[in-house]
């Protein structure tokens, strides 16, 4: 099933609550990149917005950790109101046992895979996460070029995880080539620019899932 998860890192968030209350019906989830300057080349935002944006929807909270020492601070993470927390496997942390606490505490977990991080690595954790998240670009900034590289490993990842567990994609994604993605297998689908960054959100937001779902595999 087709789920859209647009990104708050292109919201403008002098209109925050205003924006989410726009799209939160036409969406699936809000995907919150958190981004610690070491991890990734660039800092966004971490516990006190995520906690802001709980308090205003019940939408799901898709939380990506691009962060060196996830272990840290997943506990805090739970609390706010993160419903999916992913890490990332090139992280310098132990992640499977990230994972592990993750869903221990109640919440999916997901393992997010650099467009250059070989698929064989998701072997390491089979059986510990809910989602895969596959760079489209690499992390760090919003408004990059989708990298087809990236792209082009989606169907091998299908293959190894099944039908069963969710493939989010993020970077460079838009209406105009959303369909290279879902085609291939994907079906959680992160767009910031494609989406809050348009004039109209709200028929970003119904566009972007029209267009998923005219190429979505069944």
């Amino acid at each position: 099933m087709i789920k859209i998860s647009p990104s708050l890192l292109s919201v403008d968030f002098t209109k925050m609550g205003e924006e989410i209350k726009k799209i939160e019906s036409n969406v699936d989830m809000l995907h919150l990149d958190v981004m610690d300057g070491h991890f990734v080349p660039n800092i966004s935002f971490g516990m006190p917005v995520i906690k802001a944006v709980r308090g205003i929807t019940n939408i799901t909270l898709d939380t990506h950790l691009m962060i060196s020492n996830p272990s840290k601070y997943l506990d805090e993470f739970v609390k706010i109101g993160s419903d999916i927390i992913t890490v990332h496997a090139e992280a310098p942390d132990e992640i499977l046992e990230c994972l592990k606490h993750i869903k221990k505490s109640g919440k999916k977990a997901g393992i997010a895979i650099n467009p250059d991080t070989p698929n064989s690595i998701l072997d390491k954790y089979a059986g510990y996460f809910d989602m895969v998240l596959q760079m489209t670009v690499f992390p760090g900034f919003g408004g990059q070029g989708m990298i087809m590289e990236a792209v082009n490993k989606i169907p091998e990842i299908r293959k190894m995880v099944g039908n069963d567990i969710d493939i989010e994609v993020d970077g460079g994604i838009y209406i105009e080539n959303v369909h290279e993605v879902v085609s291939k297998g994907a079906n959680v689908i992160v767009s910031g620019t494609g989406i809050f960054g348009q004039p109209d959100i709200k028929k970003a937001a119904v566009d972007m899932r029209r267009a998923c779902e005219s190429y979505e595999v069944k």
